[in-house]
């Protein structure tokens, strides 16, 4: 089944309004209108909060996808610092990331509260970039499927076959990610196809054949080809690379190259 690639920017906590605007700007001209073909991935961004009004405004006429970096569960309430899927949605964002590693990390995130934000996301409309991978300990343990299907069956608990269509996973090896290790082609493909199979062992075929995979694992210009080149790499979750609109534009490029 043909699946539509992805490049998502996640800007995590970088860009001011006028930075983002400014980035935005530059992405469009570096890119000089070929990265809007027929063939041309989904190009999505991710700024901070108080980045998205400005983003929004600068991508206007283009087909840039401008999401959120979290939401949280409840609709309203005493959650002090927290943004509530009602209010992304009226601001007109249309994508959100949830479960990210730094927010698993840094944050207390767990698999509980992944999938209640999952499930937030998805009752309001939004559509979700779910990121799920193991730790560098969890990687030399040899635990790496049973971390992935564990996160797989929590986060996604009670989630139906018709909302899995809003969904994009992300695969965050953990361990490739400034440690400086990195993750092989091979080793990359054989994670994304092990979390194919899940989907389709927990879910259906169908939706194992269309769900959409990207590569979290630090992703470049440098090794883009590679990764995209696999068959079960739908796309990448882009971090620094995003941030610079040369090498942004040049993963917009390499995924347009692969379809």
């Amino acid at each position: 089944m043909a699946r539509k690639k992805v490049i998502a920017g996640n800007w995590k906590m970088n860009m001011t309004a006028s930075e983002g605007a400014q980035l935005i700007a530059d992405l469009k001209a570096t890119c000089g209108g070929n990265c809007c073909c027929c063939c041309a991935p989904e190009v999505m961004v991710f700024p901070p909060f108080t980045t998205i009004a400005a983003v929004q405004e600068a991508a206007k006429g283009t087909p840039l996808v401008v999401g959120a970096q979290n939401v949280h569960w409840a609709a309203n309430g005493a959650f002090t610092g927290e943004i509530s899927a009602k209010m992304l949605v009226e601001m007109g964002v249309t994508h959100v990331i949830i479960g990210h590693s730094e927010r698993r990390q840094y944050f207390g995130e767990t698999d509980e509260t992944v999938n209640q934000r999952v499930k937030a996301a998805l009752a309001a409309g939004l559509k979700v970039i779910l990121c799920i991978g193991e730790t560098l300990e969890e990687r030399e343990k040899g635990v790496t499927e049973a971390v992935i299907e564990k996160q797989v069956l929590w986060d996604l608990a009670d989630v139906s076959m018709e909302q899995l269509d809003n969904v994009i996973l992300a695969y965050e090896p953990v361990w490739a990610i400034g440690t400086g290790k990195t993750a092989t082609n091979e080793q990359a493909q054989a994670v994304h196809a092990f979390i194919r199979a899940l989907i389709e062992k927990h879910f259906c075929p169908v939706c194992a054949g269309k769900i959409r995979i990207l590569y979290g694992g630090s992703m470049k210009p440098a090794n883009a080809e590679g990764l995209l080149a696999q068959p079960d790499i739908d796309g990448g979750l882009i971090g620094g690379a995003a941030l610079k609109a040369a090498d942004f534009v040049a993963l917009v490029k390499a995924a347009s190259a692969t379809c």
